[in-house]
């Protein structure tokens, strides 16, 4: 962001040049000269100057050079000003997206505790037929803690490097489940969301840039004038310096006449370069459509998926209630419920994923939007 900031500087500077251009300047000269010649070896002559000059400078902006190159520098300045808001748009979703993984591997690091809990219960309970299987369970379990610690550890470091920090640890939620998500969308979200993307207000500006590099090339092929005046003092003797007014009006008109084609070269190649931007700024406007619709189609068909995950951890843990009673009554072996916690510790991971992929979607959108959306009341 500090790098992006600078740059916006840098442009508004080039900007505020490119105006400056269009206005007279005047500049200040003051010298002193002694000049001495001996012609032959028998006259030298010694001659002293003084001067003070101001020196009023104007280039006459008759085919519109100078104001083409400001509505270039101006569209430049635009364009990093919106590079600098993609960019903090970027942080902002990588920043969310990196929380709600961070708050989903802790949730995950919980459930494969419970697990390790239940399985180390298991094998303390569990006949010696049952034993060795429930053993190697609880080891298949327990190798899972320290793989999902090493990942909260790195993801941890991640955020606080997207927030210029060292590295440290984050304050967070205990679960994803205490986290909102939006029940939908609002229906029928207009398109001028994505006129807010800074990718395509970027891309407008570039476009605007290049255009008015295009009329600068052609502009280049015509006449300038210039307008030139000095006035001030100018003396060969110090003591009546202040009696000796100065001044001089010029103007020059400079024309180009024949260059081997350079000039029109010039013109034909940033045709060409304005060519290939009209092409890249509707590249540009067909992504962020695509990424919009994308965006929806994973925000309403996850949320279809963590509501059959539910489904499926609800059963989950049922069929793991039923299958621990039936295995006190005599009715099933201890490797059933070996294999039904299985499943429900499965399921249970599936949940936690599926809601952690929903607020994904979220953020998602909220880039592919330019920025999230306001629901009108």
């Amino acid at each position: 962001m500090l790098i992006a900031a600078s740059r916006v500087k840098e442009m508004a500077a080039q900007k505020r040049i490119s105006v400056a251009n269009l206005l007279p300047q005047l500049t200040g000269k003051v010298e002193a000269e002694r000049e001495v010649e001996n012609y032959g070896g028998h006259s030298r002559d010694v001659g002293n100057t003084y001067e003070a000059k101001a020196l009023l400078s104007w280039e006459l902006d008759l085919w519109g050079n100078l104001r083409w190159k400001k509505v270039a520098a101006v569209a430049e300045y635009l364009q990093s000003v919106e590079a600098q808001r993609a960019l903090r748009m970027t942080i902002v979703a990588e920043v969310a997206q990196a929380y709600y993984e961070l708050v989903a591997l802790d949730t995950e690091l919980e459930i494969v505790r419970q697990t390790q809990k239940a399985r180390e219960e298991g094998v303390r309970l569990t006949s010696e037929t049952s034993y060795q299987q429930a053993q190697v369970e609880l080891a298949r379990t327990a190798t899972l803690v320290p793989d999902l610690e090493r990942r909260i550890s790195l993801k941890e470091n991640d955020i606080s490097f997207l927030v210029g920090e060292f590295p440290t640890r984050i304050k967070r939620v205990n679960f994803l489940q205490e986290l909102d998500v939006p029940e939908s969308l609002p229906v029928g979200l207009p398109s001028d969301l994505l006129e807010r993307r800074p990718d395509v207000r970027v891309a407008e500006q570039q476009l605007r840039a290049e255009h008015a590099r295009v009329k600068v090339a052609y502009t280049n092929m015509f006449p300038r004038l210039a307008l030139t005046g000095q006035f001030g003092l100018e003396s060969d003797v110090l003591s009546n310096f202040l009696e000796s007014p100065y001044s001089l009006l010029n103007g020059a008109v400079l024309a180009p006449l024949f260059g081997w084609g350079k000039n029109r070269a010039a013109l034909n190649a940033q045709k060409a370069s304005f060519e290939a931007e009209v092409h890249s700024y509707e590249k540009t406007v067909l992504n962020a459509f695509k990424e919009a619709k994308n965006a929806i189609v994973d925000f309403n068909k996850i949320k279809e998926v963590y509501q059959l995950r539910a489904k499926l951890e609800r059963s989950a843990k049922g069929y793991v209630d039923l299958a621990q009673l039936q295995y006190i009554n005599g009715v099933i072996n201890y490797m059933d419920v070996l294999d039904a916690q299985r499943g429900y510790f499965d399921a249970q991971i599936g949940v936690s994923n599926a809601i952690r992929d929903e607020l994904i979607a979220v953020v998602n959108v909220y880039k592919a939007l330019g920025g999230g959306w306001q629901v009108e009341k």
